[in-house]
């Protein structure tokens, strides 16, 4: 067996090491930390990490420290250009702020999922659960 094969996915993340990385997982949490660890299941582990709530053009940063992430959770994973983050049209918010937006966002998909739920109902149809990914929040 070929250890090179096995590990080639992981050594493309030793590349990695000691860059800031933007990590999205399943739960849809975005996390920006620099990479400081890996191993052959693709377990990271990030330093310095924020977690970065973005509602419409406003985001916050949520201050993690170093924060361990189970290989299987991660969906996406990229390297920040400092340069190009500064230019992003977006503006930052404190911690508070950003909660709050990000709850009643979520509020108004609630109620939109219920109105299209009864519209649904109504006409004797039935909405189904979407079961593709874990809902933590």
């Amino acid at each position: 067996m070929n250890i090179k094969t096995e590990l080639e996915g992981t050594a493309h993340l030793l590349d990695q090491l000691d860059k800031k990385l933007m990590v999205l997982l399943r739960d849809g949490r975005t996390l920006i930390g620099y990479l400081r660890s890996v191993d052959q299941f693709a377990n990271l582990v990030l330093h310095r990490t924020i977690e970065r709530i973005h509602v419409g053009k406003e985001y916050g940063d949520i201050p993690r420290g170093v924060f361990i992430v189970r290989g299987e959770n991660v969906v996406l994973l990229g390297e920040i250009d400092e340069e190009r983050e500064a230019g992003l049209p977006l503006q930052e918010v404190s911690v508070d702020d950003i909660l709050d937006a990000q709850r009643k966002e979520q509020e108004q998909k609630q109620e939109q999922q219920k109105l299209l739920s009864n519209a649904l109902k109504e006409r004797g149809l039935q909405m189904m659960q979407d079961l593709t990914h874990d809902d933590l929040f």
